[in-house]
């Protein structure tokens, strides 16, 4: 046990010395061992851990999209409705704001490496169209439940995931240009006023 946690300890370090090294030099630039260096670890304990490079900085992007990947699936258990449900993402926003301040070159990092390493970009895009897909189904729940209009899921899945990730990323590069934590409750307030059904369509209500 103490030595699963003293490796699992060294891993940590191990990714956390990594995110320094890319946030501060970028991923071409970076080598295992500055890497090393920065954990204090040895390069037998980096590969202990790790193959390679690559396999750190795969690492980092599913560390980082697993913990939006989970604030979005708790969203589920928040509120009656589609609109109580999509308002509760405000919070997940407010989460990646938070994870994304002072590491814009590490962001950056994850998108331009995915332009041009086919395993980084699969790690980087899978979990947005995961995304994309429950929008479109939470959409199409409200879209049944008759509290959003009758609109194409898909489009309206893509048009969320869009500004969610434009806000993230405004987050990150300019931090302190705008208070981003009210401004995205004023986003979802108004697609909500968007996607909201008018009164009286329900399903109840609609021709057959």
């Amino acid at each position: 046990m103490a030595h699963q946690t003293r490796g699992e300890e060294t891993r940590a370090r191990i990714l956390a010395a990594a995110a320094e090294c890319f946030t501060r030099a970028g991923y071409d630039a970076t080598g295992v061992a500055e890497i090393c260096a920065r954990a204090g670890v040895s390069k037998g304990a980096f590969y202990h851990h790790f193959p390679s490079k690559q396999a750190v900085f795969l690492a980092l992007v599913d560390q980082w999209l697993h913990s939006l990947d989970a604030a979005m699936q708790a969203t589920g258990a928040l509120g009656e409705t589609v609109p109580h449900r999509l308002q509760g993402l405000v919070g997940t926003a407010q989460q990646a704001f938070e994870a994304a301040s002072g590491q814009v070159p590490m962001f950056l990092e994850f998108w331009r490496q995915a332009s041009k390493d086919p395993l980084i970009w699969q790690a980087t895009i899978e979990p947005y169209r995961r995304f994309r897909s429950a929008f479109a189904a939470l959409v199409s729940e409200g879209i049944a439940e008759g509290s959003l209009r009758s609109v194409d899921p898909d489009l309206a899945a893509l048009v969320l995931v869009s500004v969610g990730v434009g806000l993230m990323l405004q987050g990150a590069l300019d931090p302190n240009g705008i208070e981003l934590r009210d401004v995205a409750a004023q986003v979802i307030r108004l697609l909500l006023d968007g996607l909201a059904a008018p009164r009286g369509d329900s399903p109840a209500n609609r021709p057959q």
